[in-house]
């Protein structure tokens, strides 16, 4: 009997330690993927895809294989690509404490195994998207190029117009899904390219002013660190502010209730960067604005898909 019962908790604690590696490697994953900048770069992806479906007169139920080699295709390609961020920024995420959790920190993967990963990731992510069309495949290298070249390796170290070269590559994702259906030579994924690259902006100056001393302390050249955190709100303003055109070139394509929904969206996010200057803690408030960018960017992304959904036609 004694001997059952020791046997079974020791099978208990095996399976339990098992259960805990498996989800420590989940955990690193996560770190080295940073989440929620792949889902962020991800989403654009998709709602493009189904809103070239829309407007090319495609039904979804007759192109779902091509969806997922997209999907999936596209989702490693921008994986690739932050793990080779990683990889490469492992001397600045020791210094700032956002990153001390990443598994290139702490030391959980070795950077041999990471680089690989991050090379291997990309070649068969992009090896996907030429099953795609050859301009979806086009985007994604222009993508991965723009972000692991010119941003991680040269501008991100040198610059504080890093924010603007990192825009530049996210804002490719609605390109991809678009034209892996249809050339995309089309109003819409030309908007969305816009709108994307815009919304970046104020989103990285919001982290950079809410992690300002870690930027500090590492030396990156985050607008803040270089111009101080007033000039930072002030150019978040400008970008925010911009956003406010766009939504007029796509009235014909997706209708007046859209356009007042995002124009809405964004004079709320006007009114929330207007009150930074007269913050009593910038860093709530860099917080409050960067959880109102995703606010944002899901919420338009969802309105996009719904107008265009079957239900709605």
């Amino acid at each position: 009997m004694e001997n059952g019962q020791l046997l079974s908790e020791t099978t208990l604690e095996t399976t339990a330690g098992s259960s805990s590696k498996a989800l420590n490697l989940l955990i690193d994953i996560k770190y080295l993927l940073k989440g929620k900048v792949l889902v962020a770069n991800v989403l654009p992806v998709f709602t493009a895809y189904w809103l070239a479906l829309y407007f090319s007169g495609e039904r979804f139920v007759d192109n779902w294989g091509l969806f997922l080699i997209t999907i999936i295709g596209s989702t490693l390609v921008i994986s690739g690509a932050l793990i080779l961020n990683n990889w490469y920024e492992v001397d600045l995420d020791k210094k700032m404490v956002r990153t001390q959790k990443r598994p290139t920190v702490t030391g959980n993967f070795s950077l041999n195994t990471v680089l690989w990963s991050g090379i291997i990731t990309s070649i068969i992510g992009l090896v996907m998207m030429l099953f795609t069309t050859l301009e979806a495949a086009v985007y994604s290298f222009l993508g991965w190029f723009v972000y692991v070249v010119l941003y991680t390796f040269w501008t991100k170290r040198k610059f504080t117009l890093n924010t603007i070269v990192g825009s530049v590559s996210g804002a490719f994702t609605p390109l991809i899904g678009w034209a892996a259906i249809a050339p995309a030579n089309h109003t819409v994924p030309i908007v969305m390219f816009c709108i994307l690259f815009i919304w970046q902006v104020p989103h990285t100056l919001a982290i950079a002013i809410k992690r300002l001393e870690d930027y500090t302390r590492a030396g990156v050249p985050m607008l803040p660190v270089v111009y101080g955190v007033d000039v930072t709100i002030r150019q978040n303003l400008i970008y925010i502010i911009a956003l406010m055109l766009f939504p007029f070139f796509l009235i014909a394509s997706l209708g007046w209730f859209f356009f007042i929904f995002a124009i809405s969206l964004t004079i709320g996010w006007i009114i929330l960067a207007m009150k930074g200057s007269r913050a009593k803690d910038v860093k709530k408030w860099a917080q409050s604005n960067l959880r109102y960018s995703l606010i944002y960017l899901i919420l338009l992304s969802f309105v996009m898909i719904i107008l265009t959904s079957p239900i709605m036609n």
